[in-house]
């Protein structure tokens, strides 16, 4: 089972519609998958589910607790595809965590529980910013995915996150691998997108994936109708379905899992 945290400390660079639209391309492919919304924002868990109730149970309680995650995990609409939701008790997670021993590990701790071991793959949606939740996701991790926007901003904002990733290697997880870097809201129509696509080629070589996330309007209308971009689009040719799904064999034949299993129809 491989843990992969979907991170970037800027806002707004399809960290979410990865996570979710990954998560579901996964199951499609036959993969048991479970999605850990660890962003205080909640956007993986309004996007597929709804909106805690102030009284549920989220990962937050049940890290915080140190009690089976299974307590909480629901299932989506799409077959092989569960949530771990989050509500807005995440938002002082950081501040719970700041005075408790070994505060890095908490999510690691949760996550080897033996009820998560019918998952093929657990995948993580982290908050933007680097505080005591991103890091737990770092440690719980074997992989990062880091989806970068065709902008000039999130692209600086990369060296402050690979400084993050390495301190987290040197001191605590050392297996911690990039998967791959992720273009994400590509234009061909904006000068700028090539710019930040010569200059991740040229940085990052094959870590970036030849799947380019192309600019959609239907990502930004799925969450609304608690659909992945698959159920929104119903159709193979849908650009955003085209799109994930192209990401989801690429990561499969990096984890060394390309061609398992068939695609499911639907």
């Amino acid at each position: 089972m491989a843990v992969i945290s979907i991170s970037n400390q800027k806002g707004g660079v399809g960290k979410t519609t990865t996570a979710v639209n990954l998560s579901a391309g996964l199951a499609r492919h036959g993969k048991k998958i479970l999605l850990v919304d660890l962003d205080p924002q909640c956007s993986a868990t309004q996007s597929v589910y709804r909106r805690l109730a102030e009284d549920e149970r989220g990962v937050n309680e049940a890290m915080l607790e140190e009690t089976p995650l299974s307590e909480i995990i629901i299932n989506t609409s799409v077959e092989n595809f569960d949530l771990a939701p989050a509500g807005e008790s995440l938002a002082n997670a950081d501040l719970n965590l700041a005075s408790l021993m070994g505060r890095e590990r908490y999510l690691e701790n949760t996550l080897s529980h033996p009820d998560l071991k019918v998952y093929d793959h657990i995948l993580i949606d982290t908050g933007p910013y680097l505080g005591l939740l991103t890091i737990n996701a770092f440690v719980a991790s074997d992989y990062l995915i880091v989806p970068v926007s065709c902008e000039y901003l999130p692209l600086l904002g990369l060296k402050f996150l690979m400084e993050t990733v390495g301190k987290v290697k040197a001191k605590i997880q050392p297996n911690l691998t990039i998967l791959g870097y992720l273009l994400t809201m590509y234009d061909k129509r904006e000068k700028i997108t090539f710019e930040v696509e010569n200059t991740l080629v040229e940085k990052y070589g094959d870590l970036l994936f030849d799947t380019r996330i192309r600019i959609n309007t239907k990502h930004r209308r799925a969450p609304s109708a608690q659909e992945t971009i698959f159920e929104h689009e119903r159709s193979a040719s849908g650009k955003g379905t085209q799109d994930y799904t192209a990401l989801t064999e690429e990561v499969l034949a990096r984890l060394g899992e390309g061609h398992e299993h068939g695609q499911q129809d639907g």
